[in-house]
């Protein structure tokens, strides 16, 4: 049986462990607060984000994270992006010189600009070939209750990508294995800070037509970017891309589509996040994501205009203005 440790027990993070559960594997998650890991193991349970999964018996959960990852074939990370280097730099040790190291993170660090794969072999020492990045249209409480889904399962190393695509392989998750992982890095990242773009238009009162162009700019803003970066352009018409857009941008389930729509509503950052009492990915990332793209000299204005709402202050509604009074270039829609 493989034996994999979740460290995270966040809503994905939970939602991935019973995926895990369900293909056969033995799961160990880790948790940051101890009764969380109680909840879980007494409980199979985690109320705080998803009180409706009942977790399968072959998961249990602790607060140590040597515990967690000592025997483990498959290491799963699932902490928020920002922390991930600090996380690692605790616990690092506990995934082990052998374990396939799987992130479901979706974000650009600040301050380094580094993909969350970079992060986990810079700050971790893991060798890339057992770096996985599972990306796709998976939101977690759709997942949690059996509904139907499919997800990118990217790696450089053939062997690592196809043995996390069987340890997750499900009647009701479907996973295709794929070898670019910048594009499926960077088609994860920025769907994040297209979807605050969306939910602040629809917050502004905006239709579809409004929601349809946002999606259809920012999935060419998000190829283009990445193919500055060496993706292959093909990464975005599928899961990670296209597929992973539509759901975070069109759902309420979505915390960076929600998190914009109440922007556009007229609250404000601070207000939003006491609402919400967290942080959408994207609102974190939007700086990073920006500050990359310079540096390879891709436009991203949509991005960029993100970022002057949430960092800079600007109304929400100069985002419209910000995006349609660009100079016109000749290029296709």
């Amino acid at each position: 049986m493989t034996r994999v440790a979740v460290f995270g027990s966040g809503s994905w993070g939970t939602a991935y462990a019973s995926i895990l559960a369900d293909a056969g594997c033995d799961v160990t998650m880790w948790c940051r607060r101890a009764e969380v890991a109680e909840e879980i193991s007494s409980t199979h349970r985690n109320r705080t984000y998803l009180p409706d999964l009942v977790l399968p018996g072959s998961v249990r959960a602790t607060a140590d994270p040597h515990e967690a990852g000592t025997g483990a074939d498959i290491a799963v990370l699932a902490v928020p992006s920002q922390t991930l280097r600090d996380n690692l730099a605790q616990w690092g040790d506990a995934l082990g010189d052998q374990a396939v190291v799987v992130s479901l993170m979706k974000g650009i660090e600040l301050g380094t600009t580094k993909r969350m794969s970079e992060v986990v072999q810079d700050a971790g020492g893991v060798d890339p070939a057992r770096i996985v990045v599972v990306s796709g249209p998976n939101l977690a409480v759709e997942i949690a209750a059996k509904q139907p889904a499919a997800a990118v399962v990217a790696s450089t190393g053939k062997p690592a990508r196809a043995r996390v695509a069987e340890a997750s392989a499900t009647p009701y998750f479907r996973p295709y294995t794929n070898g670019d992982v910048v594009g499926v890095e960077i088609g994860g990242a920025v769907k994040n800070v297209i979807a605050l773009a969306v939910g602040m238009a629809k917050g502004m009162g905006m239709g579809d037509n409004s929601m349809a162009s946002l999606l259809t700019r920012g999935l060419a803003e998000t190829a283009r970017f990445g193919v500055r970066l060496g993706a292959d352009p093909q990464t975005f018409l599928g899961l990670a891309g296209v597929g992973d857009m539509v759901a975070t941008c069109a759902s309420p389930l979505s915390r960076n589509y929600s998190f914009g729509f109440k922007l556009g509503q007229g609250m404000s950052l601070e207000e939003v996040v006491a609402d919400t009492r967290q942080t959408a990915e994207g609102v974190k990332s939007c700086e990073s994501i920006l500050a990359l793209a310079r540096q390879v000299g891709a436009d991203v204005p949509i991005v960029e205009a993100v970022e002057a709402v949430v960092h800079e202050g600007r109304n929400p509604r100069d985002l419209v203005g910000l995006l349609m009074t660009r100079a016109l270039k000749h290029e296709r829609s």
